[in-house]
């Protein structure tokens, strides 16, 4: 069964085998994580080195992203690796204490105390313990516990509402950038960009440290801050896609805000042509249990309806008992919901008005397939960005971009409802074509007098060059 959403999946001490990740790519795995806040470079580069061995064995390209840690802003150590705190209770946050105790303990970002005022309510470990803010003295947080509850080792803090000025690129983040560089990943995700200049510099470093290893990645901006919500479409403009990062964002604006946080994220993504991954305790249950509660599978399902183009598995596949029996019930769960849902391309198209050539030969295609039925839009594409814009849009009509770039093939393994297939460069547009229709075909996704739609550039092999529209049966002369 086609399934047009993608799946994200984080890789771990649970699937870093070659044998599960086959699997998982086997069950639907498109794009791996590499999660940079934990393990060494060594680590990742032989995780990469599974992955790109595993998707050879599978026959099929799996995109690879690193995720920065970012300046998480976290307690310190404890002398006994934790505390309890207690509600109504004093507790100091103190820059420069090495080990905590029951009393107070250190932090990791030694400008907190200057973010922050009396009467601010501070969250840790996401939320569970809170704390408010009564007195600042030189680097001590005076507070009283609101909430209590189990504290240890490096749990991260977040101010309700946000407003604490780290940067989103630490020092860390940029050598972490190096190395995701030299294992040649196709998307780089910056953690708790607060604007657009965070993430024009992530992508210059990006670049810069690309260039000798001839890539440049897609740049995606998890949005995570409180300020990131204002700034949306600025970042969205100077990013390739964003994540729905709902952990760190519910504890800055609240659980409640984000279900509609969400739906408004998804929406500017795609109208803003940019692609959107859905994050977060999605199938979190799974961690320790073979089947997912029914609250996850709607919580999957919804973001499906939403339209987004990724849902993403985070410790469920990196540390869970089920890493592949997760792939393949969220699998199951998109391919049902997409089932369901209407498609609006009339109402798109409505008011909508294109100055590029190979834009509106993309909305052709996709007008002209939905409304003759076609089995499957075919797109020949060097850079992506025709099959990127088609995906902007719902149809129930696969698509499938052909191109010789392995670096567009990876990258598209994000784009909403496009399959993304190798074809080696030819310079004739009819051989080309003929071999595309015979790659699909032979691939089982389409069959003797199905009509196809065809799209593709000429001359051939100039990215941003699709002028040309067709329209043919499989098995009937051109």
């Amino acid at each position: 069964m086609h399934r047009a959403t993608k799946i994200v999946a984080t890789i771990g001490p649970a699937s870093s085998t070659p044998e599960i990740l086959l699997q998982m790519i086997q069950a639907g795995l498109d794009v791996v994580r590499l999660n940079f806040s934990h393990g060494t470079a060594d680590d990742h580069r032989q995780r990469a080195e599974f992955v790109r061995e595993a998707a050879r064995q599978a026959g099929r390209e799996v995109a690879i992203m690193a995720d920065l840690q970012g300046p998480k802003i976290r307690v310190g150590k404890f002398e006994n690796g934790r505390t309890t705190l207690v509600t109504g209770n004093p507790f100091v946050l103190d820059a420069d204490c090495e080990l905590g105790n029951d009393e107070r303990v250190g932090l990791d970002y030694k400008d907190l105390p200057r973010d922050l005022k009396p009467g601010d309510v501070l969250l840790l470990n996401d939320g569970l313990i809170v704390l408010n803010v009564q007195r600042l003295i030189g680097n001590e947080i005076h507070t009283v516990v609101k909430i209590g509850g189990e504290l240890s080792n490096n749990k991260g803090i977040n101010r309700q509402g946000g407003g604490l000025s780290a940067p989103a690129l630490t020092a860390k983040d940029m050598e972490d950038i190096r190395t995701a560089m030299s294992l040649g990943v196709d998307f780089v995700a910056v953690s708790f960009p607060k604007n657009a200049t965070d993430m024009e510099m992530a992508r210059q470093l990006a670049n810069i440290a690309g260039a000798p290893y001839g890539i440049k990645p897609k740049m995606i901006a998890k949005i995570e801050r409180a300020e990131a919500i204002p700034a949306l479409q600025g970042i969205l403009d100077a990013s390739d896609g964003i994540m729905v990062a709902r952990g760190d964002l519910a504890v800055e604006v609240g659980n409640a805000a984000v279900p509609a946080l969400q739906k408004r994220m998804i929406r500017m993504a795609r109208e803003s042509n940019k692609f959107v991954i859905t994050a977060t305790q999605m199938m979190e249950s799974m961690i320790h249990a073979p089947v997912p509660t029914r609250a996850e599978v709607s919580d999957v399902a919804n973001a499906v309806l939403d339209g987004t183009d990724a849902v993403m598995l985070s410790a469920e596949s990196a540390a869970g008992k089920y890493p592949v029996q997760t792939i393949e019930t969220m699998a199951a769960i998109c391919v049902e919901a997409e089932k369901s849902e209407q498609s609006e391309l009339d109402k798109d198209f409505l008011d909508r008005t294109f100055t590029r050539i190979d834009q509106s030969i993309a909305m052709g295609a996709l007008f002209t397939a939905y409304h003759l039925g076609a089995k499957a839009i075919v797109a020949l594409t060097e850079s992506g960005s025709t099959a990127l814009w088609m995906s902007r849009h719902w149809t129930h009509v696969p698509i499938f971009a052909l191109t010789p770039r392995v670096g567009s093939e990876r990258a598209m393994a994000l784009y909403r409802n496009v399959t993304s297939l190798h074809l080696d460069t030819n310079t004739d547009r009819d051989t080309a074509l003929q071999q595309a229709l015979e790659t699909v075909v032979g691939k089982g996704y389409a069959s003797h007098g199905d009509m196809v739609v065809l799209t593709v550039g000429e001359p051939m092999g100039q990215a941003g060059g699709t002028n040309t529209l067709k329209i043919v049966r499989v098995g009937e002369p051109y």
